[in-house]
C-alpha cells in the first residue's frame, strides 16, 4: 500500500481543514447538479437519514450500507434535497477500492481529503486500513460501506456480502446505527459498458434515480458471540492469520460464525428493501 495511502492528508487538522472543505463542497456540488439537474432524484424515509446524521446520540457511530450500482452511487446518493452533503463535518468517510481510487498520487490525496479509506480487494478483513475503518466508528463517526464489495448493474438480488462490514460491527466498542439504503438508477447515469466496454466519459442525463433508507438494524451482540461460539464448535475452520485477542478471545471459527450471521442479516434486510423498493415504485407509478 505504501505512501498512496497518505494517512497525514485524511486528518481533520490537515492544512486547517480548508483541503477537505474545498474537496467536499466541489463534489458535493457536482453530485447536486447530476442528482437534481441532470436527473430526476426521488428519496423515501430520507428523513431518517438526516436525522440520524444530523444528531444521533454522542459518542454513537453511524454504519450505512447500501447495494452498489456504479462509480458514481457515492456521493451522489447523498445528494437528495435536503441533505446536507457539503458539510465536511458531518460528511462520511467511506471505504473506496484501492485499486480505482488510489492508482495515482494525486488520485490518492484527493480521495483522501475526501474522507475516503483505501481498502485493497482481496486484502482479507483485519488489513491495515480496516483498522483505520474501526478507528473512525470508535470516534462516533459515519462510515458507509458497500458490502457486496463491487458494482453490480443488474437487477438482480443481493449477492453475497463480503465479512469486512460484520467485522467493523462486532469490533466496534460502541455498537454502531446500521441503517440499509437501496438505490436504482445509477446502472443508468453511469453504466459500466457504455461503449466499447467503458463508462461514459461524463455522467448521463434524463435519468431516474430512487433512493430508498430502511430502518436502522439492532445486533444482541452478546447473544450472537455465545451463538457463534456454540456454532464453532461443529466447524473445522481455522485461520493462522486471524487474530485471536479480539471479541473477547473469540477463535477464527468462532469469528467466522459470527460475521456470516451478521452478514445474513445485513443481506436479508437489504433484500427485503430491494423488494418493498420495486412495490412501492409501482405504486408511485400508479398514482
Amino acid at each position: 500500500m505504501g505512501g498512496r495511502t497518505m494517512d497525514w492528508a485524511a486528518r481533520a487538522n490537515h492544512l486547517g481543514g480548508l483541503p477537505r472543505k474545498v474537496v467536499i463542497t466541489a463534489v458535493g456540488t457536482f453530485a447536486k447538479v447530476v442528482a437534481n439537474l441532470l436527473n430526476t432524484t426521488t428519496v423515501h424515509n430520507g428523513d431518517t437519514l438526516i436525522r440520524l446524521v444530523r444528531s444521533r446520540p454522542a459518542g454513537v457511530p453511524l454504519l450505512t450500507v447500501s447495494n452498489h450500482m456504479s462509480t458514481l452511487d457515492d456521493p451522489v446518493m447523498w445528494a437528495f434535497k435536503g441533505f446536507p452533503i457539503c458539510d465536511a463535518k458531518l460528511a462520511r468517510w467511506v471505504l473506496a477500492a484501492e485499486d480505482i481510487c488510489f492508482k495515482n498520487t494525486v488520485l490518492s490525496y484527493f480521495f483522501r481529503i475526501g474522507k475516503c479509506i483505501p481498502i485493497t480487494r482481496g486484502g482479507g478483513i483485519y488489513q491495515e486500513h480496516m483498522n483505520e475503518a474501526l478507528d473512525r466508528l470508535t470516534n462516533g463517526a459515519w462510515l458507509h460501506t458497500f458490502p457486496e464489495g463491487k458494482v453490480c448493474q443488474e437487477d438482480a438480488p443481493i449477492r453475497r456480502l463480503k465479512w469486512g462490514t460484520a467485522s467493523l460491527i462486532a469490533r466496534a466498542p460502541v455498537t454502531p446505527i446500521v441503517l440499509p439504503i437501496i438505490h436504482h438508477g445509477f446502472e443508468k447515469v453511469m453504466p459500466e459498458n457504455y461503449a466499447f466496454g467503458r463508462r461514459p466519459p461524463v455522467p448521463l442525463w434524463n435519468q431516474e434515480i430512487k433512493i430508498v433508507v430502511g430502518e436502522p438494524m439492532e445486533f444482541n451482540l452478546p447473544e450472537l458471540r455465545e451463538m457463534a461460539l456454540s456454532q464453532s464448535r461443529d466447524s473445522s475452520f481455522s485461520s493462522e492469520q486471524w487474530p485471536r485477542n479480539i471479541l473477547g478471545g473469540l477463535d477464527a471459527a468462532a469469528q467466522k460464525c459470527l460475521y456470516m450471521t451478521i452478514s445474513d442479516q445485513i443481506q436479508t434486510t437489504l433484500e427485503n428493501l430491494r423488494n418493498f423498493s420495486k412495490s412501492y415504485a409501482k405504486a408511485e407509478q400508479i398514482k
